[in-house]
């Protein structure tokens, strides 16, 4: 996941209650870094704006690169931003300007990881990823419960058990290491995120009015999503969400979710999170479980969030009893319960015995002419009359490969074909055609014993 990120809009109109006037604007194209985006669950993508702490200034425009030299600086701002963004105090920082054009090729890029693991796709390209919902994969795509990621899950779960890794929540406190750790998370935003200006992504970091839920491995921040709770209507919004470039492809974007929603509902009290989305995203948002169905009263958030031209508003519900950070477990019983009633119903997990082939029909004294494939030496026109010759070799083979014969009908097929080769290449005065039809025969009562006594067991 490279991140995601959202611009601020102006709030001159904002209420005490941290609400704004209801405008209508437009929403600029995040800014994202051209860093190789993670798989479905650590990609990148646009997000919502979010309302900033207030500032003297608009922000500078933003640079094209980021260098830990500038961290000093940053510092010095996020002091700043403390003091003007305590709460209560009015807003009325201005929106960030618009980043250029070619961030809206890197978001349709990043965001068609999405769909699976591998090479980063060509900017623009079609197979880049449009952001379009494939309507027979939406109740299906945003649905993790593959094998895969379960045991990622439980890998990482592992990890939290043993101290390695962390996910906690802090806001602007003062605290000294969640200080640190808030610095180091807006680093990785300003590096992920080179459009974006630094200072913006520091007064959304450093407002007191949004929290941080952060990656933490071995003591050192990695990774994070800042978000605003309205506390009072019970909803909150998305600002940026990223992963430090060498921790990415783990897991830990699709965890960190998960974290956080339990937090915003067991913490926060929230119920649904709300965010702007452009077109390159919805598909990131479709499986982080969000949707373009809004469902949330337009009553708690309007006036919290305004319209933007150019941007979907996308909502995740929270579930208010599902264990987010505990989800392999809860599958992995389910899956339990799922086969233990299978096994009651049916009979499909019951493996038989089956035919002993080797045995029964290699050592039948009516198997020699058929042990071997015939030897055009010997037999210079077999292979123009028979087009699709077969013997107990080239069976046994095929036997012991335990994948040609996928089913019983096929191996049948197999002997059948083998008993009419002989059939019609010999006439039924020879040996060889009477040696075919006594081996059918003694082939066909066993397998009838065979589904006879499997019959009985079931």
């Amino acid at each position: 996941m490279d991140g995601l990120a959202a611009p601020s809009p102006s709030h001159s109109g904002a209420t005490s209650g941290g609400g704004a006037s209801h405008r209508k604007r437009k929403l600029p194209p995040s800014s994202l870094s051209d860093a190789t985006a993670d798989e479905d669950d650590d990609t990148t993508a646009p997000s919502s704006p979010s309302s900033a702490p207030s500032s003297p200034s608009r922000p500078s425009s933003p640079s094209s690169s980021h260098s830990d030299d500038d961290d000093d600086d940053s510092l010095h701002t996020f002091t700043a931003a403390r003091l003007d963004g305590a709460p209560g105090g009015g807003s009325a920082s201005g929106r960030p300007p618009k980043p250029d054009s070619s961030s809206v090729s890197a978001a349709a890029a990043a965001a068609a990881a999405a769909a699976g693991a591998g090479p980063k796709p060509e900017p623009g390209s079609a197979a880049a990823g449009d952001g379009k919902e494939d309507p027979k994969g939406l109740f299906t795509d945003n649905l993790q419960t593959s094998g895969a990621y379960s045991a990622r899950e439980e890998g990482l779960k592992r990890e939290e058990d043993s101290g390695r890794l962390k996910f906690l929540c802090y806001s602007n406190d003062g605290v000294d290491e969640h200080m640190i750790w808030l610095v180091g998370l807006k680093n990785i935003f300003a590096r992920q995120l080179p459009n974006m200006p630094k200072e913006y992504i520091v007064r959304l970091v450093m407002d007191r009015t949004h929290k941080s839920m952060m990656v933490i491995r071995n003591n050192i921040v990695v990774g994070g999503i800042t978000y605003r709770p309205y506390a009072s209507q019970r909803f909150g919004e998305i600002a940026f969400c990223a992963i430090t470039a060498d921790e990415q492809v783990k897991g830990y974007g699709t965890r960190l979710m998960n974290h956080l929603k339990q937090h915003a509902r067991d913490a926060d009290g929230l119920t649904h999170f709300l965010t702007y989305a452009d077109n390159n995203a919805v598909g990131y948002f479709v499986k982080q479980g969000f949707t373009k169905e809004i469902s949330l009263d337009k009553e708690r958030w309007q006036g919290y969030i305004k319209d933007y031209d150019g941007g979907i508003l996308m909502e995740c519900k929270i579930d208010p009893k599902l264990p987010y950070v505990d989800l392999a477990t809860m599958i992995r019983r389910q899956r339990q319960a799922i086969d233990e009633k299978i096994r009651e119903l049916s009979n499909c997990h019951i493996v038989y015995s089956g035919i002993d082939f080797q045995k029964s029909m290699n050592e039948h004294p009516d198997a020699w002419p058929f042990k071997e494939p015939v030897d055009s030496r010997d037999v210079p026109d077999y292979y123009d009359i028979i087009k699709d010759p077969i013997d107990l070799r080239t069976m046994s083979r095929r036997v012991e490969s335990e994948q040609y014969y996928v089913t019983l009908e096929m191996f049948v097929a197999d002997m059948k074909r083998m008993f009419n080769n002989a059939r019609t290449y010999n006439s039924p005065d020879t040996i060889y055609y009477k040696c075919a039809t006594r081996l059918e025969n003694f082939f066909s009562g066993k397998i009838a014993s065979q589904l006879a006594q499997a019959s009985t067991k079931s």
